[in-house]
Formats: C-alpha cells, sequence, structure tokens
C-alpha cells in the first residue's frame, strides 16, 4: 500500500483530515506521546512527528521516537506517521536520511526541502511507496523573504508548486506543505497543481483559520488535505475534545 493510499484509507475510516503533531514537551517523551495517540487513534488521518523534539534529548530521544513509532505501527497500523524532518542534502548523504527514515523507523512519509533541486532528492523520490512532502509555502512569519522572489515573473513557490506537481511527482509519492496561515497563496498553488494532497501547517497556536484554509485548499474530491495540529492540542485539558472540535470544525467547509 502507498503512502496515499493509506492516508485516504485513514481520511475515510476516520471521517477526517486532522493530523496530530507529536511535539512533546513533557518526559518521558514516549509516554507523553502514547496517552495522545490513545485518545486521538479515531479522530485523526495521520501523526506527525517533529525529529527535533527528539533529537533534543540525544539518542534518549531517538530510541523514544524509534519506541512512539512501532507503538502506532503495532497498536494503529492503519494511521499513517509523517516525519517531519525537512531533510535534503546532495543524492549519497540523503540514501542516509532515506534508510533512518523509512528503513529504521519505518515512517510512511517526510518532509523535504527543494533547494537542492530534484536530483538530489532522487533517492526519497524514488520511494514510490511513501510519502515525499516538499515545503513549498511555508506557515511561518518570514516565509516570503526567498517564497515570494519573483523568477521569470511569477513567485518562487508558484514555480516550486508547478514543478513538483509536473516534474517531480513521476510515482504519484509528491505532497506540497503550503501554510495555513496564508490561504490566498494556498488558493493559487492549488489552481495549478490539481489535486495534489498538501500537508497545511499553522492552525491552532499560529493562527490559521480553518474555513479559509479548507475553502481554498481542498481538492475537487473535498479531501487532499492533511490539516496539522500539535501545540492547541497536546497542551489541552483534553486532547481528545480539541482534537474533535478540530476534526468537526474542518469537516464543516468539506
Amino acid at each position: 500500500m502507498t503512502f496515499l493510499q493509506k492516508l485516504n484509507k485513514a481520511v475515510s475510516a476516520n471521517n477526517s483530515m486532522l493530523c496530530v503533531g507529536l511535539d512533546p514537551h513533557e518526559k518521558p517523551l514516549f509516554f507523553f506521546c502514547k496517552k495522545i495517540v490513545d485518545q486521538t487513534h479515531d479522530l485523526v488521518c495521520a501523526y506527525k512527528p517533529n525529529s527535533a523534539f527528539y533529537e533534543a534529548s540525544g539518542a534518549a530521544g531517538i530510541a523514544e521516537l524509534k519506541k512512539l513509532c512501532a507503538y502506532i505501527q503495532k497498536k494503529y497500523p492503519h494511521i499513517p506517521i509523517i516525519l517531519d524532518a525537512k531533510r535534503a542534502d546532495i543524492g549519497n548523504t540523503n540514501n542516509g536520511y532515506v534508510s533512518y527514515a523509512f528503513d529504521y523507523l519505518k515512517v510512511d512519509a517526510i518532509t523535504v526541502h527543494p533547494y537542492l533541486g530534484r536530483e538530489a532528492l532522487k533517492p526519497f523520490l524514488d520511494r514510490k511507496d511513501k510519502g515525499i512532502i516538499v515545503l513549498c509555502r511555508t506557515s511561518n512569519d518570514g516565509a516570503g523573504e526567498y517564497q515570494d522572489l519573483i523568477t521569470k515573473g511569477k513567485k518562487l513557490y508558484m514555480h516550486l508548486a508547478k514543478e513538483v506537481a509536473k516534474s517531480w511527482n513521476k510515482y504519484n509519492n509528491c505532497l506540497l506543505v503550503v501554510g495555513a496561515t496564508y490561504p490566498k497563496e494556498m488558493k493559487q498553488i492549488r489552481a495549478v497543481v490539481g489535486d495534489i494532497t498538501f500537508l497545511v501547517p499553522g492552525i491552532g497556536a499560529q493562527g490559521g483559520d480553518i474555513e479559509k484554509s479548507v475553502k481554498a485548499g481542498k481538492n475537487s474530491k473535498g479531501r487532499g488535505m492533511i490539516i496539522s495540529a500539535s501545540r492547541s492540542v497536546l497542551q489541552a485539558k483534553s486532547p481528545r475534545r480539541e482534537a474533535m472540535k478540530l476534526r468537526d470544525e474542518i469537516n464543516k467547509y468539506r
């Protein structure tokens, strides 16, 4: 089963385009995240651990990330795992990143940055069964510093979106990161890339608007979005209640 097949089955089974980011702020990391997973597994379409939160604790943190991935894969095997690591380097180095993510952690998808170009990312793109999620229009305030640069009459992120959809997506395993904090830009991207799926950070703590995002980003099938929330769920008094609220609000505008 490919990443997108697994994702679409989870979207249908849980009636959800919500992804919970497993970015722990308490230790032990594994047990903190396990509680979140156990409370939300029937409300999400994916989980997204950010590697930095585990790497910060060194070898012990990586071991807890491995334990978390293994737990989800055993207990909730229908829910895909996205490793938010934003990797990319020259091709030979990328072989190590690919092996770590897909062979050691056994995650279903990974975020990558495109600055080195398609040729360098070939080790990722060649993994036909995995999701390769390319940074395009990110959710941070300073996103426009380079992404808004005009080249050949268009903003850089628009060139990138078109190239990923047209030239990089040979195996139908590419996705794009498009922040909820930029719904106008999201609508422009959707218009040129067809039904390709977006990973959408920026709702919740970053202030992205769910209604505007869903209306701008959903594809022709009323899906095509993995809308990610981390702090707003993890720090809620009831993570389950917060996840349910977000899922239901997203569904209102599908």
